[in-house]
């Protein structure tokens, strides 16, 4: 079978003479129809990542078709649609540790068959495609997880158009929240606004972001999705309401920043919660509210399997409006 390996200096080369892994007990192999990128996987695919990925397959998230299951499988059978989990061993209750996530401690989902455990897997939502699927496990289970809770009178704000902004406004609307986005883009502003962003902030023309979507608001957003980190906590601090919450989710923005001010946050009364994506009973609440509402996945563009490496630089070259798939 093909795969593709992270490079001992990075970058990606791919093989095509591994043999195809037989499901042992438990076990589930999935002819892999599709994968996706998130902002982990640029550090995984240039070996720049906490662990040596060298040999390593890489990619967390992918959907495909069950097409052997081992002795004692019960929750899947063969031709079954499913995709991964971002965290293999999550599978209800509080966060207990990061454990042992594919592309890193074990081999991921760019290649032409994965075998995994049968817990580590769900049913794909109807009518969703595979390369739709294959946006879920991290980007929208983080965004359902950093907008749970949020309902209508409350009011939420996204920063940018990456994947997890993008679901994150998506499922703040099918609550019946409101929102606001920040982007530097005129036509993604637009975009935004079609999705159902009542407003949008153009951060590169307004620095001090923070202070607008205050006004904007009439006191601030119930809700911070807080992908940036240290470079615009200071002005998600600025925006959120007394007594708010800053669900930090990432810390992509490049560049120094002048960090928290605590003394600020401490005036909000604030709540600032780390999310670590979401157990697959949480992933399985995501997907029942995607049938239902018909939701669909944003994909800013989709890539052939033989040009994996033109769609991580794709993704590293940014910026974008949804998910970078990769169709195999």
């Amino acid at each position: 079978m093909r795969a593709f390996t992270v490079q001992a200096g990075g970058g990606l080369t791919l093989t095509t003479d591994r043999p195809v892994p037989d499901p042992a007990a438990g076990q589930v192999r999935v002819k892999v129809k599709a994968t996706s990128l998130n902002a982990r996987d640029r550090l995984i695919v240039a070996n720049n990542y906490s662990v040596d990925v060298q040999g390593r397959v890489p990619l967390s998230d992918g959907a495909g078709i069950v097409g052997a299951v081992g002795d004692g499988v019960s929750r899947f059978r063969v031709g079954d649609r499913v995709v991964g989990t971002f965290h293999p061993t999550w599978l209800y209750g509080p966060h207990t540790g990061w454990g042992e996530l594919r592309g890193t401690h074990r081999d991921g989902w760019l290649s032409d068959y994965v075998v995994l455990d049968q817990q580590s897997l769900v049913p794909i939502p109807d009518p969703l495609s595979f390369e739709e699927a294959a946006t879920l496990p991290c980007a929208a289970l983080t965004a359902w997880s950093a907008v749970k809770g949020v309902g209508p009178g409350d009011t939420l704000l996204v920063q940018g158009s990456g994947g997890v902004s993008v679901f994150a406004l998506q499922f703040a609307r099918l609550a019946g929240a409101h929102v606001v986005a920040t982007t530097s883009d005129a036509d993604k502003a637009e975009r935004l606004g079609a999705l159902g962003a009542s407003d949008v902030v153009n951060y590169k023309e307004t620095p001090h972001w923070g202070a607008r979507v205050r006004e904007l608001t009439s006191g601030g957003v119930s809700r911070v999705v807080e992908i940036g980190g240290a470079r615009t906590l200071a002005q998600s601090i600025e925006a959120v309401a007394y007594g708010g919450q800053i669900a930090l989710v990432g810390n992509l923005a490049s560049g120094n920043g002048i960090g928290m001010d605590v003394n600020q946050f401490f005036r909000r009364a604030a709540t600032l919660r780390s999310i670590s994506v979401g157990s697959r009973s949480e992933f399985e609440q995501m997907n029942a509210a995607i049938a239902r509402s018909g939701l669909r996945p944003v994909i800013d563009r989709v890539f052939p399997f033989d040009q994996a490496s033109e769609a991580v630089t794709d993704f590293e070259r940014g910026p974008r409006f949804g998910k970078v798939v990769i169709s195999h």
